[in-house]
């Protein structure tokens, strides 16, 4: 019969080098020993225990111990409590301090400010290792959900409508609850419809209290009023591959140089034309004149790109036809064959081609054009300007194409449009921002910088979003959510750091 060695399960009393654990060249080594290189004096205004009350746990060290979670992924401060107590790495950079889940949330939400200066001396840091260099930097962003419904947005009219309702159907409710006569068969349901009715006037309630304490609607970039939402009113509904989520757009500045975050910030709102501006304040500090900014076409517009003239910022801004204009996209085609899971804007195929504007004859005194059914439409208004060009806008009479028989090749919706317009294109108007961004994005120059701009972000992007699995954001709050943005950005950071001592 075989024989095996005893397996001993006594106790032990082993002992550990805490220090040991942190590997030299891991993630873990270079946070030990870069937190302790930094100024976190910003974390002590939280504080009041200088003369009374109980010690409370190093910034330091939670600090470190967040970094450390986030870089492998948990974002949750329960995992990362259950980390702190049970991995021996946790562990050794914590010095087993076992801090609750409660202080490492708080820790988290409250330390914007001082997560923003702990982000500057990181950067400081790197630049002074020569790893910034500022020879471009490349904008882009990320939607992600937020611990926000995106069921409860809507406008103050939309909520008022709400609330409303819920009170008259509560009312209906009781006026025919009290009109029952009470029965034993009627207990179960007198009470079911009791506590709806109770349900219902706590919620409309609640609705009414967030009006009250509300009173104003958000404002939208172009004047509109932007949905609120009562769960979070400071995040967004934001379009994405995956459908409409309510969160927030994460931004980020990257160098070209190591790939290294110059600045990051959480929005809440998906319209990114309004963020490239304001991003590129915050990073003033880091760009000089002669660094090219590069962004994609969400970022472009005649505005932006106007004020970037005025500042004399060196940028290259992509439009919304680019990818068509530039062969490199050319099999993007199957891709935009598929299921949108949004709103297709691409022309239907097979749709019939409209009649255009060179199927007008335009009059020699430019008066007016001869339609291909022979009717007149006569100049109406200005000049107008039309993709950079001059041109004159003509309209037909009221009843010219009521019953024209090429109604349905000539109008857009000929149920419902009551006759055609043209404008008819007459020579070259002054060149826009637009049109200048284009010549030059679509010149070999232009084209091999935004070949590179896609070799600098989208990397980052990949990392924080793969490699660390940030899927969504789990606090409430533009304050707290751009603090929570800002760590990931440092993780990246760090990790850049490390791996550049590491090959040095």
């Amino acid at each position: 019969m075989a024989r095996y060695r005893h397996i001993d399960m006594s106790p032990r009393l082993l002992p550990v080098d805490l220090q040991a654990q942190l590997v030299p060249g891991s993630f873990a080594h270079a946070v030990h020993h870069l937190v302790d290189q930094l100024d976190l004096s910003a974390f002590d205004a939280h504080y009041r225990n200088d003369d009374s009350g109980a010690p409370a746990h190093a910034p330091t060290m939670l600090l470190k111990a967040v970094l450390l979670a986030y870089s492998q992924g948990m974002v949750s401060s329960r995992s990362i409590e259950r980390a702190c107590r049970d991995n021996v790495l946790f562990i050794a950079l914590t010095g087993d301090a076992k801090p609750h889940f409660t202080t490492i949330a708080d820790f988290v939400s409250r330390s914007r400010g001082a997560i923003a200066t702990v982000f500057a001396q990181v950067l400081t840091l790197l630049d002074g290792e020569g790893l910034i260099g500022r020879q471009m930097f490349a904008i882009d962003g990320v939607k992600l959900p937020s611990n926000a419904s995106k069921h409860r947005s809507g406008t103050r009219a939309e909520f008022l409508a709400q609330a409303q309702k819920m009170e008259r159907a509560a009312t209906t409710m009781l006026e025919c609850h009290q009109a029952n006569d009470a029965g034993a068969a009627e207990d179960v349901r007198d009470a079911k419809a009791a506590e709806r009715i109770e349900r219902l006037t706590r919620e409309a309630t609640k609705i009414r209290q967030w009006l009250a304490d509300h009173p104003q609607d958000r404002p939208g970039s172009r004047g509109k009023v932007r949905k609120s939402n009562r769960t979070d009113n400071a995040s967004a509904k934001l379009a994405t591959d995956k459908g409409v989520i309510q969160g927030y757009c994460g931004v980020a500045v990257v160098d070209a140089r190591h790939q290294v975050i110059v600045e990051a910030s959480a929005h809440g709102t998906g319209a990114e034309q309004e963020l490239l501006l304001p991003v590129l304040d915050a990073c003033a500090e880091q760009r000089t004149a002669s660094t090219l900014i590069t962004a994609d076409a969400g970022y472009h517009s005649e505005a932006n790109l106007a004020a970037l003239a005025d500042q004399g910022i060196d940028a290259l801004i992509a439009d919304h036809a680019m990818r068509r204009r530039d062969e490199r996209f050319a099999g993007q085609d199957e891709h935009l064959a598929k299921p949108d899971p949004l709103h297709d804007k691409s022309r239907t195929p097979g749709k019939p081609r409209l009649f255009g504007s060179e199927d007008f004859i335009i009059a020699p005194d430019q008066s007016h054009v001869i339609c291909p059914a022979g009717k007149r439409l006569h100049r109406n208004g200005k000049d107008c300007t039309i993709g950079g060009y001059a041109a004159i806008k003509f309209r037909a009479p009221d009843g010219a194409c009521k019953d024209c028989p090429l109604r349905a090749k000539c109008l857009r919706k000929p149920e419902t449009t009551r006759s055609r317009q043209v404008a008819v294109l007459t020579r070259k108007a002054e060149p826009t921002h637009s049109q200048r961004m284009r010549e030059r994005i679509d010149s070999a120059w232009g084209r091999e910088q935004y070949g590179r701009r896609f070799a600098t972000v989208e990397p980052v992007f990949g990392n924080v979003r793969a490699n660390k699995r940030l899927n969504r954001f789990t606090l409430r709050g533009q304050a707290k959510v751009d603090g929570q943005w800002k760590l990931f950005a440092l993780v990246h950071n760090i990790e850049k750091w490390a791996n550049y001592r590491k090959a040095a």
